[in-house]
């Protein structure tokens, strides 16, 4: 556990990323692949990354959303986590936003969207460890697994990112037409977009 600790945390090195020493706390529950309930009472929703959803009140599961919450479930099970904070440290619904470090020094946000089991959603100013998370991306595209084993639906023509938000829209979204020239980004396909570690918007749903 040490060796793979330090392997990580040399990998952050090369990146010119430092981890902060952490305390561990114990979990009460899992929402889902990316948001658990602390002991304290406290909601944590794992930063730069998201997991398919739950459904609730009737609706669906999203693919692989049962998949993500038993992994986070028996990885938390075996460890306690500890938080590392970026600029925010909260969102607007009073939830800690926070890159989740298990007790052997893995983080558990990469390993997620290391397995396929999430995929990266960047929101500035909370960039600190998105290098190291569209790594992790592009190694479970490339090797097809988790939320990427599954063929997409049709593709549009392209599709409207923005630089600013990270983000990328169908391109008769009204939210994607709104994207000044200097921040607009045209992708050829979901996956050059995702790629680049953007997305999709939660509007057109592309």
């Amino acid at each position: 556990m040490r060796l793979k600790k330090l392997i990580f945390l040399g990998i952050l090195a090369s990146l010119g990323i430092a981890s902060a020493s952490v305390s561990y706390r114990s979990v009460r529950f899992i929402y889902d692949g990316d948001t658990i309930l602390l002991d304290g009472g406290q909601k944590v929703r794992f930063l730069g990354i998201d997991a398919p959803e739950i459904g609730h009140d009737g609706k669906k599961c999203e693919f692989m959303a049962g998949a993500a919450r038993r992994f986070v479930r028996d990885v938390l099970n075996k460890s306690g986590v500890g938080l590392e904070y970026d600029r925010e440290r909260t969102d607007r619904h009073g939830r800690l936003l926070a890159y989740v470090f298990l007790e052997n020094g893995d983080m558990i946000n990469t390993i997620l969207v290391r397995k396929g089991l999430a995929h990266v959603m960047l929101k500035r100013p909370n960039l600190k460890y998105n290098a190291i998370l569209i790594q992790c991306q592009r190694k479970a595209m490339r090797e097809k697994l988790g939320i990427w084993s599954r063929r997409s639906g049709p593709e549009e023509k392209s599709y409207l990112g923005s630089c600013m938000s990270y983000r990328f829209h169908r391109p008769d979204c009204p939210f994607g037409k709104k994207i000044s020239e200097k921040n607009r980004i045209r992708f050829h396909s979901r996956h050059d977009a995702f790629w680049a570690g953007y997305s999709p918007c939660d509007h057109c749903q592309p």
